[in-house]
């Protein structure tokens, strides 16, 4: 202990010795650190604070119509990527900054200085969000968080309208394709009906249902055939088997010109119910035609023959002329049928060659109606989809989240910085510190020993005695007046050092 208590006793008789050194460094070094501490820059910050309101009526509201956009997800990345580099270059430009950087290097050095500058403080739980700046010019302190702010209320739901444009365009592009892929297949499915329109069911009938049908016609018209033709030969042997001498008079003439009128207008009728759901060419027209024609002539050869008797001659039997009207409505009814049993083998006989063709004609149909209804599905998927990406890009114009500005920034008028008081108490403990550690340095590169111990220390050798100084009344006082000047002197730094913290407030 008394060791180190001689050590320190020779420290402070060495920094005594060079006290004016000292104290020269200590002025020196607060002068200097002062004059930088009044000359840095004035710093001025500016802040706003903005709350995000994610929580819109619309969400229950528009639920199930659309895709809602997670809107805390996308405010929470917008704010991490706030202070992003396009989103600082896209800054510089807005506050007029660029026109100071010349060069690439200067770019990149704004870009660093705003991104370390500029601080985003808050969280998507909280929902309010700060934005800090501090510049030394105080305006484009408040222009910067202004833009930062433009930034990040346009840039919240800026993205989810691009997005929502780009599907939109996207599902247009898509529906002309398909509409072009379903215009084709109508038009294939429509060509493979009209080829094939012998083979294909008709009113929900498959082949099998109509070769069915048209065998059951068939065998109809057969049996209706074999019936007409009895009928028709059991007329031929009545007239064959009839007495043709037996004569009527011409009374009877007229009754048989009223039987023909009434038959014919009775096969006219049946002739206009015909052409209403026929056409020309059906058998049942055509039979019917075929029987008014011979009736007519029936009719026409009768008034011949009445012309050519003389007057008051007797007529034929008249059972005998309506036997022979049986016999040609007889003759034309199995002339109808055997074309009506003609046309039912044809088209059996047609049915029955397509036999082989149909699974493969019902395969391609089911491929074709297969294709018409996967593009027809996708082509009503994707406008419903469209329908959904316009309602959804409604949605983000009309702004699902709502941005409201606590503190709008403004013009700073009092600077945050530099802390003037702080750092000229540093400067006043560094220049003294400095003062004193330079008068220890000076007395240890030229050490002087203040004592017996020192010396005996350094030399390691028996100290034999000591000789004393005497001080004259002059030196005394000489050293006193050192004493007060050098004491005169800190104070006189400890005045400066008050008037400029004066100052600095």
């Amino acid at each position: 202990m008394e060791e180190l208590s001689n050590q320190l006793m020779s420290a402070i008789k060495g920094v005594w010795k060079y006290r004016w050194w000292a104290a020269a460094i200590s002025w020196l070094v607060f002068a200097g650190g002062a004059a930088v501490v009044f000359f840095m820059p004035d710093k001025y910050e500016a802040t706003a604070r903005v709350y995000v309101d994610t929580q819109s009526v619309l969400k229950p509201l528009m639920s199930g119509m659309t895709s809602l956009p997670n809107m805390e997800q996308q405010v929470s990345i917008m704010s991490r990527t706030l202070l992003s580099r396009p989103n600082l270059e896209r800054l510089i430009r807005m506050v007029d900054l660029d026109i100071k950087a010349k060069t690439s290097k200067d770019m990149e050095q704004l870009v660093f200085e705003l991104s370390n500058d500029i601080k985003l403080t808050g969280t998507a739980k909280e929902d309010i969000y700060t934005i800090t700046y501090h510049h030394r010019n105080p305006k484009l302190a408040k222009d910067v968080v202004q833009s930062l702010l433009t930034i990040f209320v346009e840039g919240s739901f800026g993205d989810k309208k691009q997005d929502s444009q780009k599907a939109v365009a996207f599902i247009d592009e898509q529906i002309k394709s398909y509409e072009q892929k379903l215009l084709g297949a109508e038009n294939a499915l429509k060509d493979f009906k009209i080829r094939h329109a012998e083979v294909l069911p008709r009113d929900g009938a498959t082949y099998a249902a109509r070769i069915g049908e048209v065998t059951d016609q068939l065998e109809r018209a057969r049996l209706d055939l074999r019936e007409a033709e009895q009928t028709r030969n059991v007329l031929r042997r009545q007239l064959a088997g009839e007495d043709t001498s037996l004569l009527v008079d011409q009374g009877t003439v007229t009754t048989s010109e009223s039987e023909f009128d009434g038959r014919l207008q009775e096969l006219y009728r049946k002739l206009d119910g015909l052409q209403m759901q026929y056409t020309d060419r059906h058998p049942d027209i055509v039979s019917t035609r075929r029987l008014i024609d011979q009736l007519e002539a029936r009719k026409e050869e009768e008034l011949k023959k009445r012309r050519e008797r003389p007057a008051g001659r007797a007529n034929y039997n008249p059972m005998l002329q309506q036997l022979g009207a049986s016999l040609a409505e007889a003759e034309a009814s199995v002339a109808a049928l055997t074309a009506r049993v003609t046309e039912y083998q044809s088209r059996y006989a047609r049915l029955k060659a397509m036999v082989n063709a149909v699974p493969e004609v019902e395969s391609q149909l089911a491929q074709l109606n297969r294709d018409y209804a996967v593009n027809k599905e996708n082509y009503e998927k994707l406008i419903g989809r469209r329908e959904a990406a316009k309602l959804s890009e409604e949605l983000a114009s009309t702004g699902m989240v709502k941005f409201k500005i606590i503190d709008p920034p403004v013009i700073p008028q009092k600077a945050i910085g530099p802390n003037r008081l702080r750092l000229l108490s540093i400067v006043l403990a560094a220049s003294l510190v400095a003062g004193m550690g330079s008068g220890l340095l000076m007395s240890q590169a030229r050490p002087t020993y203040m004592s017996q111990a020192s010396l005996r220390q350094a030399t390691s050798l028996p100290l034999l005695g000591t000789v004393s100084m005497n001080w004259t009344a002059p030196q005394r006082s000489r050293e006193r007046r050192s004493g007060y000047l050098l004491g005169v002197s800190f104070l006189m730094l400890l005045t400066i050092y008050g008037m400029a913290m004066m100052r600095a407030l």
